[in-house]
């Protein structure tokens, strides 16, 4: 007697009959279908034996369902794309929802590389040097005016010059006398030291560092001999010819300060009234 082979479901004999394997039990074609077939997401119907399962993200579709939601072309063993869990082929979702290109306003495929800059999108290929037309890529750049420089046009166009080097001054940059120069550029003229941060001042259009000014062209004081500036509102006493610190216009005898008071004078010498009654 012949060993019986029977739907492990419904118990009735799978001789002769059309069946479906799991878990290595067998399963006749309507239990299969009842128990396992998935349900098409578009018809809402099984999808059976008989029929191809495409699934996406664990949902199923039969084979003639599978199509874009928009133009309906069939997706089967095409790329597409979805939105809001819909079917959508490349170029229906490129039309509805890709960035277009700022520079020729068609759609930037998806999947194809494209450059952003405040908000904007390029292809690659569009995204050029507004002078010399040539692909800027990753390399640095420049936007003015609503267009796009690499950076040695835009130097050459726009940047303005250093007065020493004649070089362009692309960041930062000192002004004096409405000329412009490179900080690094900007130098004293005696010790070749940066004028940038520090005060300065000049003499015959050219820069000095406040130490070599004084030392090059300030008077000297008559009691300590070194320079008197003059500069930032420092005050000095002037007599004759001579000129001296405030702090160092006293008395030669009795030391006391003669700023604002009546002095005298003995040969080369300042001294007060009162010692100046002994000389």
């Amino acid at each position: 007697m012949a060993e019986r082979y029977d739907c492990h479901y419904c118990k009735e004999s799978l001789f002769g009959r059309k069946y479906v394997l799991r878990e290595e039990n067998p399963y006749c074609v309507k239990c299969y279908e009842s128990l396992y077939s998935n349900s098409c997401e578009e018809c809402k119907k099984s999808i059976g034996c008989s029929s191809r399962d495409l699934s996406y993200k664990d949902r199923h579709w039969h084979d003639d369902c599978f199509h874009c939601v928009k133009c309906s072309r069939s997706l089967v063993d095409k790329p597409f794309s979805t939105k809001d869990d819909q079917l959508l082929c490349t170029e229906c979702y490129s039309n509805e929802y890709s960035s277009k290109c700022h520079e020729c306003k068609k759609t930037i495929m998806p999947g194809s590389k494209k450059m952003e800059h405040k908000g904007n999108s390029w292809h690659e290929t569009c995204f050029t040097c507004q002078h010399c037309q040539q692909p800027i890529g990753t390399k640095n750049f420049i936007h003015k005016d609503n267009s796009n420089y690499c950076v040695p046009c835009y130097e050459k166009q726009f940047a303005m010059q250093c007065i020493q080097c004649n070089k362009p001054i692309t960041t930062g940059g000192v002004t004096y006398r409405d000329q412009l120069w490179h900080k690094d550029c900007f130098l004293c003229t005696g010790c070749k030291q940066q004028l940038s941060g520090q005060r300065f001042t000049s003499r015959d259009d050219l820069a000095y560092c406040l130490n070599c000014f004084c030392n090059l062209y300030a008077k000297k004081c008559a009691t300590c001999t070194t320079p008197i500036s003059g500069l930032g509102g420092s005050k000095y006493i002037s007599f004759e010819e001579r000129q001296w610190h405030n702090n160092c216009f006293n008395c030669k005898k009795c030391s006391i300060s003669l700023v604002g008071r009546g002095f005298l004078t003995a040969r080369d010498e300042i001294m007060c009234p009162e010692c100046g009654k002994y000389v």
